[in-house]
């Protein structure tokens, strides 16, 4: 039996990640500090013989018995509310994180995957965003704190490919989506299904003109399965084409939760991109891949897990504490 190492396995995409690895008939090791993850994400897999966790803060020395055949990289805050307010955790975890973690691939002479992010491309001033851009970030904004973790995690892993001759693999991933997103992390579609489930106007920022594209975190999962067993080691992009403006994303919100909020405009935060569409080429050339589920069949799936929450959790609107996670 293969045996995986995922990090953030007790967050969104994390676990979704468990769940495949373990049909797949993996042997799963799990590792999260749960600073936002959410044990409640992988409560399921408790019993389940193939899979093991251990609670870790992957900046620390990490130590693996046993053998290791592949790592998945996923721990890191992944939502503004969250990079902002632990901005040096968000630097450590892609740097110090990352540099354990291809230590431990290069000891265990395990293949490894990075999660990136299409946020190495900034503000893009090219659209769609393929993978030969290299983007328009600011270094010293508030978010340059994720931007700039993710890109030197792409630039130590190829170092560790081309020194070390370390099997590698980076997925950039673009605004993923589904169950077990957490609802206050202040990312737009939990933001917008909390707002309408609790009767609260919908919020825009901005004039709403800005454009996302969304995927369906089953077809996230599938991409990013298929680009860990390719022979590809430079960046690909996965994700969704299919754009569209905040504004009308909303009008879609109220329409899906049958509610009668207005939408309330509120200023732009900086830096905030203003277009995110992948090129995703690359990933039907290599991987035979494209995303398969449509946003209207997506959206339901999420607003039902949304909708079937706890009060509790429902009407939450602090943010997780993280002081017990904050070093110096």
């Amino acid at each position: 039996m293969k045996r995986v190492l995922i990090t953030g396995a007790a967050g969104f995409l994390g676990s979704h990640l468990c769940d495949r690895f373990i049909n797949e008939g993996f042997f799963v090791i799990g590792m999260d500090n749960f600073i936002t993850g959410d044990p409640s994400n992988i409560s399921h897999l408790s019993s389940n013989p193939n899979f093991e966790f251990i609670e870790h803060d992957v900046t620390e020395f990490i130590a693996i018995e046993g053998t290791l055949d592949y790592i998945l990289h996923f721990a890191s805050p992944a939502s503004p509310i969250d990079y902002l307010k632990i901005p040096i955790q968000t630097l450590k975890v892609g740097s110090l994180g990352t540099h354990n973690l291809l230590g431990l691939a290069k000891a265990k002479q395990a293949r490894i995957l990075i999660a990136s992010t299409s946020e190495v491309y900034g503000d893009p001033l090219v659209h769609p965003q393929s993978e030969d851009y290299y983007g328009n970030v600011s270094t010293i904004g508030p978010r340059g704190v994720y931007d700039e973790a993710k890109r030197f995690q792409e630039s130590i892993t190829m170092a560790y490919h081309r020194f070390h001759g370390l099997e590698t693999r980076i997925v950039r991933i673009f605004n993923t989506y589904g169950p077990r997103m957490r609802l206050n992390d202040g990312r737009v579609i939990p933001a917008f299904m909390g707002q309408a489930l609790r009767g609260e106007d919908l919020t825009v920022f901005g004039d709403g003109l800005q454009t996302r594209s969304f995927c369906y975190v089953d077809d996230q999962v599938e991409g990013i399965f298929r680009l860990l067993f390719s022979d590809y080691v430079y960046p690909v992009n996965i994700g969704n084409p299919d754009e569209i403006t905040i504004l009308d994303f909303a009008k879609e919100i109220i329409s899906i939760t049958q509610t009668e909020q207005k939408i309330i405009y509120k200023e732009l935060p900086v830096d905030d991109p203003l277009q995110r569409q992948p090129d995703i080429t690359l990933a039907k050339q290599l991987l035979d891949w494209e995303p398969k589920i449509e946003r209207t069949e997506g959206m339901k799936k999420t607003f039902d897990y949304f909708r079937g929450l706890s009060k509790e959790k429902l009407y939450k609107r602090e943010h997780k504490d993280f002081t017990n996670h904050i070093k110096k």
